[in-house]
């Protein structure tokens, strides 16, 4: 066993505890508005992406037109997001969020990632922008190996 494997193996197992502890923090809000992991998803895209297009979002999603129309209803009828008419071109409809994701129950979430960004922050930036720039390389491999081999079988 080289010297490095445990460093390797240190920082697979960092990630997952941080995928953990994220997902954790939003299965908590998750479960307060009583919505989806799809919802969910949609719901911090649309956060991020205030007046996007419903497109967008199924792109974003993976998703067919009819699940991503159905998607928006269902966040509007909770009360979640709203549906405008662009004013430039009446045939785009615009969503966006109407709920305060700094608020509770969204609150478990924000709070952990502005936590985790003043950490981040707080940090050697150099040691931060290396290791961002090695969680990014390392990521694109997975994912185009993971493509590949789709696409191969």
């Amino acid at each position: 066993m080289s010297s490095d494997a445990p460093s390797k193996q240190g920082l697979a197992s960092a990630l997952q505890q941080y995928v953990q502890a994220r997902s954790a923090a939003l299965l908590l809000a998750r479960k307060e508005l009583r919505i989806g992991e799809l919802d969910a998803r949609a719901l911090l895209y649309i956060a991020d992406h205030p007046g996007t297009r419903p497109t967008s979002l199924r792109e974003y999603l993976g998703i067919t037109s009819a699940g991503v129309t159905t998607l928006i209803d269902r966040l509007i009828e909770r009360g979640a997001v709203r549906r405008e008419v662009d004013a430039e071109d009446r045939r785009v409809n615009r969503i966006s969020v109407t709920v305060d994701l700094a608020g509770d129950p969204w609150s478990a979430l924000t709070r952990f990632d502005r936590d985790f960004s003043a950490a981040i922050d707080a940090g050697d930036q150099r040691a931060m922008a290396e290791f961002a720039t090695a969680l990014a390389a390392l990521t694109m491999t997975v994912t185009g190996a993971g493509r590949r081999a789709a696409e191969a079988g």
